[in-house]
């Protein structure tokens, strides 16, 4: 009985009209995560504090090619003593969000590490990850080509497509083209999953 449940929702997620993502939003204290997310939600600045565990939403994005998909956002708390939970957040999921405060160089290399961490465990391999390279507004932010170094975007295993996106989340400057890029990897490695099955 749960083999056809999961058979029929497989068939229902990929209808258009039921598009669904789920994915995970992570990145160091004070980056901008829940900024991101309120923004996304409401279309307007929210002020925030830092998260003690996680938000959760659930957003309706219409993307350029004018189709309406649904993305279940996951914002996880930064700080230090919570970065062991964010496995359980990205168990089985679509994408991840990594954001990355552009002025806080002293950081960077701190959510390097914690970058390729996260994308190195094995459940993670091959999930799509949009880097968003937040504050770019401010005067003093790092240039996206410094924070691809920083970040070693070269060195994440070959497997796991990403993409790395200048934002001002108060704003909202580059989220929508963020989620787009984002969104695009995720269908591709759909497909490209699809195909295996078929070839077993």
């Amino acid at each position: 009985m749960g083999n056809g449940l999961s058979e029929q929702t497989s068939i229902l997620s990929s209808l258009p009209s039921f598009q669904s993502f789920h994915i995970v939003i992570l990145g160091l204290d004070c980056a901008g995560k829940t900024t991101v997310l309120y923004r996304l939600q409401f279309n307007e600045f929210v002020n925030t504090v830092p998260t003690k565990g996680f938000n959760t939403e659930k957003i309706k994005v219409t993307l350029g090619n004018s189709k309406t998909v649904t993305f279940h956002f996951w914002d996880v708390g930064g700080q230090e003593k919570l970065r062991p939970l964010w496995k359980s957040y990205t168990r089985c999921t679509d994408g991840i969000v990594f954001v990355v405060d552009s002025v806080d160089v002293e950081r960077m290399e701190e959510a390097k590490t914690e970058l390729h961490k996260i994308t190195r465990i094995s459940e993670n391999q091959g999930v799509p990850v949009l880097i968003v390279a937040n504050k770019q507004d401010l005067r003093n932010s790092l240039s996206l080509s410094e924070i691809e170094k920083l970040l070693a975007m070269g060195e994440l295993s070959s497997s796991t497509p990403w993409h790395l996106q200048p934002t001002c989340a108060i704003i909202g400057d580059g989220l929508k083209e963020g989620l787009e890029k984002l969104h695009d990897m995720i269908i591709k490695r759909r497909k490209m999953l699809r195909q295996q099955k078929k070839k077993r």
